[in-house]
């Protein structure tokens, strides 16, 4: 095929910065994609990222405030949507309806019901929808899910990860910069974030792959973080105060998984805090800590000389450096953080240039949304377990890794 047509929907802050960095920046540019509409529900918004690209030189794009347009149009071959996260689903469900290979930004589900609607869309139309999970080609997370994959963890029992992101500014600027999270913390209380976590973990436990979630249980702390950021940040309106946040600072699920592992995930963005993603494998024959830096192998390590080994991750990464990443460091590293961002969506467009299933699919994409509302649920009920739905309606059992293409993860 000749340059992919894509239609960008939802250009806020991180549309427009994927869109400079990743999709069409003015150095280094791909030479497959071209972006021929753009849209967002504000006009500005939409004409910045049309200006941007007339500015590099780039045929300016349709803009449109109406998302239909770019879906049903048939000058556009792929949609990446961008929006808020409720708007995820509806939207991909109707670009998938159009023909149309469909990707979307990260962020969970609203109900298991749409996410059975989302694989019932790909079962219908052959089309999946790509949840567009960048950690998922984290450096350290494709080192370590290589590592796992050449046995040097030996059995995987237990993996952990957080979304672990100071985000009380953004929260509480929310109606000025008109984001999403605002609405969300005032109203629902949830593992509202939890792919960028359960993403790389999905993969080194072969997730619907061999193996499945089976059910999970969720507890949430008092929300206490937010009024007293509010409280002492002057510019912050003090109108929230009043608002009685719904969401937790500190949520935690503990998955339980078809063949016995352990997953625990940790939600904390509104306490003071450094940024990690704790991500975490732990093997009968060694582990890796992401905060830490640490790989500990049976039987090198001093379990009484533990910090010796802080920061040794880095002594592996000759030998056990994931290809993707050894072919990245090779090309040059690019894109928004730290190079994943630029790596997923490659993901994406090989897969439309190759005409096969993109390595996060529709069924990945539901499992993980689907944590979101579970989590909520079992919140509610006190930490009561929740069972996770099959979306594969059985197929897990025999669906197989695959190592068969670049971006493959």
């Amino acid at each position: 095929m000749g340059k992919i047509r894509l239609g960008l929907i939802g250009l806020s802050q991180r549309g427009f910065g994927l869109l400079k960095a990743v999709i069409v920046p003015e150095e280094n540019r791909r030479d497959n994609v071209e972006v021929v509409m753009v849209c967002d529900l504000y006009e500005d918004r939409a004409t910045e990222a049309a200006d941007y690209l007339e500015k590099i030189g780039e045929k300016r794009p349709i803009v449109t405030l109406n998302h239909h347009d770019v879906i049903t149009s048939p000058d556009v071959d792929a949609v990446i949507i961008m929006t808020s996260w409720e708007s995820h689903i509806p939207l991909a469900i109707e670009s998938m309806e159009n023909g149309k290979y469909t990707a979307m930004e990260v962020g969970g589900a609203y109900s298991v019901e749409d996410c059975f609607k989302l694989v019932d869309a790909y079962e219908r139309t052959g089309i999946h929808c790509m949840m567009l999970e960048n950690c998922c080609y984290g450096r350290n997370e494709l080192m370590v899910l290589n590592m796992v994959r050449q046995g040097l963890f030996g059995d995987i029992v237990h993996c952990a990860g957080g979304y672990l992101h100071d985000l009380r500014s953004e929260i509480a600027h929310g109606v000025e910069n008109r984001h999403y999270r605002l609405r969300n913390y005032k109203n629902r209380n949830c593992e509202n974030y939890p792919t960028h976590e359960l993403g790389p973990i999905a993969k080194v436990l072969d997730i619907n792959r061999g193996n499945r979630m089976v059910s999970l249980v969720s507890v949430a702390s008092c929300a206490k973080g937010l009024h007293e950021y509010i409280d002492k940040t002057e510019e912050v309106d003090k109108n929230l105060l009043n608002v009685e946040f719904a969401q937790g600072d500190i949520v935690t699920t503990i998955i339980k998984c078809a063949h016995g592992q352990t997953i625990t995930l940790t939600l904390d963005t509104t306490l003071p805090r450094y940024y990690c993603r704790g991500f975490t494998v732990r093997g009968t024959k060694g582990m890796y800590e992401e905060a830490n830096g640490t790989v500990l192998l049976d039987p090198e390590h001093d379990e009484m000389n533990w910090k010796e080994h802080w920061g040794c991750a880095e002594n592996y990464r000759e030998e056990w450096e994931h290809p993707i990443w050894k072919n990245f460091l090779n090309d040059g590293v690019r894109g928004g953080h730290g190079g994943m961002d630029w790596l997923v969506f490659s993901a994406f467009f090989e897969s439309i240039e190759r005409g096969i299933a993109p390595p996060i699919d529709t069924y990945d994409t539901a499992a993980w949304m689907s944590i979101t509302p579970l989590s909520e649920q079992s919140i509610a009920m006190g930490g009561a377990p929740v069972a996770i739905p099959d979306f594969t309606r059985g197929a897990w059992c025999d669906r197989k890794f695959e190592a068969s293409w670049e971006y493959d993860v």
